[in-house]
């Protein structure tokens, strides 16, 4: 009889521990990356296979750099191929975009890498103006769309990038829309959701010092990597790190 007593009462308390015990939380596995202007998301197949590697499933949103509105629209059209809680990363111009469509339910965290970090009515073109990029190659055609001077730009925006590559992006560089680079956010979704940042402190496509006060302001957990603005590329460790650090702080 004593011996069925202890039982019953081993068998009860193991139920009440597991009914008390705290769950363990699901990692986040997912992350949709978002390339910016004047580079698409080819450029980051190396910090993809990084993550890949690491069992991460990563997915890279061409957007077509047409309009905000267009460009949120095929982040969230990536976003809702998702199973379960992402991680957000924007470079550059995609900044501005994963601040708006990172309002998406499934998105856990938002990842700037050498990006603008938006507020609501802010734009990329509002940003530049509070401290102005060490380059001065923007052209325009005669459509209005944003281009980087080829000649000018490897020194510019991938200087610490092999020559001939660096050469071969400025001949392949997508142009942004400027209504699209002058086009306001409507929400800032890092009010509502932690956000990590990636200062690139050789930058001369937006002044390092004003991806410091865009990260200080949303609060973003933030590095600081000797990089031009093409550090995905020339770090490519440095920036899977921070994207890895943001999945697991995320996990739920």
């Amino acid at each position: 009889m004593l011996n069925k007593f202890i039982v019953a009462a081993a068998a009860a308390a193991a139920l009440l521990s597991a009914a008390v015990a705290p769950a363990r939380a699901a990692p986040v596995k997912n992350v949709v990356i978002v390339h910016g202007a004047f580079a698409d998301g080819s450029g980051w197949q190396r910090v993809t296979n990084i993550l890949g590697k690491d069992g991460y499933a990563v997915s890279v949103v061409q957007e077509p750099l047409t309009s905000l509105a267009d460009d949120v629209a095929a982040t969230k059209r990536v976003l809702d191929l998702q199973q379960g809680p992402t991680i957000l990363v924007g470079h550059s111009y995609g900044g501005v975009v994963i601040t708006e469509a990172g309002d998406a339910p499934d998105v856990v965290g938002l990842v700037y890498i050498a990006a603008f970090i938006p507020d609501k009515g802010d734009s990329a073109v509002a940003l530049l103006s509070q401290a102005p990029a060490a380059n001065n190659d923007l052209r325009a055609t005669r459509d209005d769309f944003l281009y980087l001077d080829p000649a000018a730009f490897p020194a510019d925006f991938a200087a610490d990038v092999p020559a001939a590559e660096a050469k071969f992006m400025a001949r392949s560089q997508p142009m942004l829309a400027k209504a699209a680079a002058g086009a306001p956010v409507t929400a800032a979704a890092w009010h509502q959701k932690k956000s990590w940042a990636l200062v690139a402190s050789k930058d001369h496509n937006i002044n390092p010092d004003l991806e410091r006060s865009m990260a200080k302001r949303a609060g973003s957990e933030t590095i600081e990597v000797s990089g031009s603005h093409a550090v995905y590329l020339s770090k490519p460790e440095e920036v899977a790190r921070l994207i890895e650090r943001a999945a697991k702080a995320s996990a739920q």
